[in-house]
């Protein structure tokens, strides 16, 4: 995963009620300006603050510019971590882009700091997983992961990743990466944990 990602720490956490939703091509273009006041407008539900800071930027001006060139990729790349039950953008998850032809999704996922250690992280991995799993394009669910982040491998493990292999990644280094067959997902308690009808 890209450094955005940050995982909860290995033991019990209480089960977290999320969705991901969605952006717009106009939010992405708010976010990536640092934007707030546009973002919000634009997007299917209120943000934080903490969605323009300058840890996320980059992300947001990749996906903007990402979307601009393949709109359909709006529907797969990074959206917002939704807590359901406190109304509340906790973080932000999504894939790296659309199956490639290989039939391979890459995730990536961050909880804003105000919210970590509370089972966010995992529930968006379900999310994305259980997501994976209902996609007829999509055979593998890959992650990237820095050799000394040893929470989030700890996390992936226990969804069936494992190693395939290592890369080089010019903003965060050495990767190991990780994958698991997609029809391997999670049983899902939550029918939709996707929001796609503002995809577009």
């Amino acid at each position: 995963m890209e450094s955005e990602e940050h995982a909860d720490p290995p033991g019990p956490r209480p089960a977290q009620q999320v969705r991901i939703v969605h952006l717009t091509a106009p939010a992405f273009r708010a976010l990536s300006g640092g934007d707030l006041a546009a973002a919000s407008a634009a997007s299917p539900v209120p943000l934080t603050p903490y969605f323009v800071g300058p840890e996320w930027r980059p992300v947001w001006h990749r996906r903007s510019m990402q979307v601009e060139e393949d709109p359909a990729s709006a529907a797969w790349v990074t959206g917002v971590i939704w807590d359901e039950r406190g109304r509340v953008a906790v973080g932000r998850a999504g894939y790296h882009g659309p199956p490639d032809e290989a039939g391979m999704v890459e995730v990536g996922y961050a909880v804003d700091p105000a919210y970590r250690r509370r089972g966010y992280a995992r529930a968006a991995l379900e999310a994305l997983l259980q997501r994976a799993a209902r996609e007829p394009r999509v055979r593998t669910v890959r992650a990237t992961i820095s050799p000394d982040n040893v929470a989030s491998y700890q996390l992936v493990a226990q969804y069936g990743f494992t190693e395939v292999g290592q890369q080089w990644d010019d903003e965060d280094g050495l990767e190991i990466i990780y994958e698991v067959d997609a029809r391997r997902a999670p049983e899902s308690t939550d029918p939709l944990p996707f929001d796609t009808g503002k995809a577009h």
